[in-house]
């Protein structure tokens, strides 16, 4: 007898930190591909082989494929198991292909416990503090720390350049920068560029200590 497997996903979402209830971080990544059976994701085996790395009772998970990053429920494979309770398990027989990706999970877990990181980090707002014209585009942190008191931290982990217009990726505009680091912050100068061409106009972020409950669905 013919049984369709089907999945229920419970997800809680906290937008704000109301007294009683916990503030939540992501885990690692975990992945446990085992050739010719499938993606076996499992907490059982998982806290084996992670001792201490998952909470008692996470209170969400999510699965992407290893390769692209593709949600699990995006990518019409059926799956055996995908809770906080089993875990995720997605089994060759049960594909049409007869092969499930590879997959990595991740599990939503209340603080304090072992996160990606010593500190809960989140991004800070955007910042476009000016313009290139004049010398160029200076996004320093001493002026930005001036202009914007208490909103970045003393000692940034990551620092991120788009454009303004388009939100391209500062290291993929083909232009050349005087300082892009978390000590200096962001310049770029007119002068630096090639036939006389202008800067383009770039906005910067910061990557801090949360000061308040994270969203770290989308890259904590």
């Amino acid at each position: 007898m013919h049984h369709d497997l089907f999945v229920i996903k419970l997800t809680f979402f906290f937008s704000s930190n109301p007294v009683g209830l916990p503030r939540l971080c992501w885990t690692n990544w975990f992945s446990r591909y085992v050739p010719g059976v499938g993606d076996l994701d499992d907490l059982r085996d998982l806290r084996a082989e992670n001792p201490d790395r998952i909470c008692i009772q996470p209170l969400d998970i999510q699965a992407v494929t290893v390769d692209g990053n593709v949600p699990a429920e995006n990518t019409g494979q059926r799956f055996y198991a995908y809770n906080t309770v089993k875990g995720f398990i997605c089994l060759n027989k049960d594909q049409v292909s007869g092969v499930c990706f590879n997959y990595k999970v991740r599990f939503r877990c209340p603080l304090p416990h072992i996160c990606v990181e010593e500190f809960v980090l989140c991004w800070t707002s955007w910042y476009d503090r000016d313009d290139p014209s004049g010398t160029g585009d200076w996004e320093d942190l001493k002026g930005l720390r001036m202009e914007y008191p208490g909103e970045i931290c003393d000692t940034p982990r990551r620092i991120q350049a788009v454009t303004v217009d388009g939100n391209v990726p500062a290291e993929s505009t083909g232009q050349h920068f005087y300082a892009y680091n978390t000590q200096l912050g962001f310049f770029c100068r007119n002068a630096d560029q090639p036939s006389g061409q202008q800067c383009l106009d770039y906005k910067v972020r910061f990557r801090c200590p949360c000061i308040s409950e994270p969203d770290c669905i989308n890259g904590c």
